[in-house]
């Protein structure tokens, strides 16, 4: 069947200061990437999404952009990003790139001419006059600081709006010249051989008003710039105006998007967003905020993720990122089910209908960091947090917990290669402390073990690519039990039945399925139940 590369095609996504370093300065550079292709090959890995190399003060590690065409000196040159082209080329590995055009690093060139009093690159960013002495608006700010700063002379009352950190002041989308500045540097890039896009918060870009927010704990003001129609409108002209003339795809980092606004951004026919990173999955453990965390309850992620297989035509498939806690720390019980529990995650992610997106590590089942103390803590958002929840008056020991189980620094942890000391990340000193469980969960010790978490792995990723039932069927769930989960996948007449088991107790088997089984993350159990986070893939015979 001939498809759009990307429909068939495994993301691996690296961040690149915490996967490999070639140089003992403790920080991962493209060397140390380009290092490590052939392992990313043999993983069965099609597309590298490549987290921020761009020039950066590193406020926010690299997501504060100060020169979007140079490379960041900790992590080589651009002949080293040339090499690492070239080298996955060869390897039949695409790359994708962090697209970060809501805002600039406020050392950005740009920025800086506008603060010198250039009125051309003043226009180039969002700045607002006071009201009656107080700030421009109510607005809130996803890293809980407030979102304005004072701009220039203190006497013309001016400020600057930041959604993020002080130092990413939002880009002004009114301006017809930022646009243009975008799609030359999409070009760019597009150029020299990169395969797509990863838009970072794509869909709060434009801004409709900058009156006043309804109050809400949280990013008060977010009705105002949340899927705009001016945000669906530079979509759809940066698609028509530079995508659609190359052989590439875009995936949108999509906050608080419900299932109809991410329907409206990847819908083929509206030629905007090719594929959306929705996180309602990602919040079934939460209240309200990412911060607040509540007892993971499984079936409350079987509804969602059913929800979104029947709405959108096609997903993005994962459970983990740069900015998101590990997944077998947060879905699955107890550290002795921590390979079958892996393997049970990778083995959903490979049973969706969608694009599998895996972050560094979860190959070999990678667990949160084991912080002790927030002055472990790099995070610029965990800090503002911890100074937010003080300032409300949530005592250190609160404050703390909730830091340690949500700190986006949980999935920053240095990539655990080999047991000896540095991990095999580093000869030097991580810029992130490394976890001390890398002796034992490790790549090294993984690939030695053939029913290691690595070659489960491998198993899912080539089950998905030889079945076109698994990469084009329909999905129909079969059951949704406390703990069990089964879904049907068809195509052309063939019926695949994945089945989970989602505790650390042997749970009934839900259903009878008459067929034989494909795949496995554990034995199978004789006495028709399901061993503790099993998952089983079977192919379906029907009854004569």
């Amino acid at each position: 069947m001939s498809t759009k590369f990307w429909k068939n095609s495994t993301v691996y996504q690296i961040y690149p200061r915490s996967f490999c370093d070639s140089d003992g300065d403790g920080v991962g550079d493209i060397r140390g990437i380009i290092s490590k292709l052939d392992y990313l090959k043999d993983l069965g890995v099609d597309v590298i999404w490549l987290s921020p190399v761009y020039k950066s003060p590193n406020d926010d590690n690299g997501y504060d952009i100060s020169d979007y065409k140079d490379i960041q000196p900790e992590f080589g040159t651009m002949a080293d990003f040339d090499e690492l082209l070239s080298e996955a080329k060869a390897r039949g590995i695409r790359i994708i790139m962090d697209l970060v055009i809501n805002h600039t690093s406020d050392e950005h060139e740009w920025f800086v001419k506008a603060k010198a009093g250039d009125e051309k690159y003043k226009n180039y960013y969002i700045i607002k006059k006071g009201k009656d002495g107080k700030l421009p608006n109510n607005w809130g700010n996803f890293f809980a600081d407030c979102p304005w700063e004072p701009f220039g002379d203190p006497k013309n009352e001016e400020y600057y709006l930041h959604l993020f950190s002080k130092k990413q002041p939002d880009l002004n989308w009114y301006n017809p010249e930022v646009y243009d500045e975008i799609v030359d540097i999409m070009r760019f890039w597009l150029d020299k051989g990169v395969a797509g896009f990863r838009c970072d918060v794509i869909n709060i870009i434009y801004k409709n008003t900058f009156a006043d927010g309804k109050k809400q704990l949280v990013l008060t003001g977010q009705e105002h710039y949340l899927s705009t129609d001016g945000c669906h409108k530079i979509l759809a002209g940066l698609r028509r105006d530079c995508m659609d003339k190359y052989d590439a795809f875009t995936v949108g980092e999509t906050v608080f998007v419900d299932l109809k606004e991410a329907r409206d951004l990847c819908d083929e026919s509206r030629r905007e967003l090719d594929m959306v990173f929705a996180f309602e999955h990602m919040e079934c453990d939460q209240i309200g905020v990412k911060w607040f965390k509540t007892k993971f309850k499984p079936s409350k992620l079987m509804k969602i993720i059913t929800k979104w297989q029947n709405g959108l035509d096609w997903n993005t498939c994962y459970f983990e990122n740069h900015d998101q806690p590990r997944s077998v720390t947060r879905f699955v019980e107890g550290g002795e089910y921590r390979a079958v529990g892996s393997k049970m995650l990778i083995g959903l992610i490979f049973s969706l209908r969608g694009t599998p997106f895996i972050y560094q590590g979860q190959e070999i089942g990678m667990t949160n960091g084991a912080f002790n103390s927030l002055d472990e803590i790099v995070d610029i958002e965990s800090h503002n947090v911890d100074k937010m929840a003080k300032s409300l008056g949530i005592i250190q020991p609160f404050r703390w917990k909730l830091i340690n189980k949500t700190s986006r620094d949980n999935a920053r942890t240095p990539m655990q290669w080999t047991s000896e000391e540095g991990a095999g990340f580093t000869s030097g000193a991580p810029w992130l402390k490394i976890n001390p469980n890398y002796k034992d969960i490790n790549v090294e010790r993984d690939l030695a073990d053939p029913d290691g978490i690595i070659a489960f792995f491998k198993k899912m990723n080539a089950q998905k690519k030889s079945s076109d039932t698994l990469l084009y069927g329909s999905f129909r769930e079969l059951y949704q039990g406390k703990y069990v989960y089964a879904f049907e996948r068809e195509y052309n007449g063939e019926k695949l039945v994945a089945v989970f088991n989602f505790s650390t107790k042997k749970r009934e088997m839900p259903i009878k399925i008459q067929g034989r089984a494909l795949i496995s993350n554990c034995e199978q159990s004789t006495d028709g139940t399901l061993r503790p986070y099993e998952f089983t893939l079977f192919a379906k015979e029907e009854s004569v």
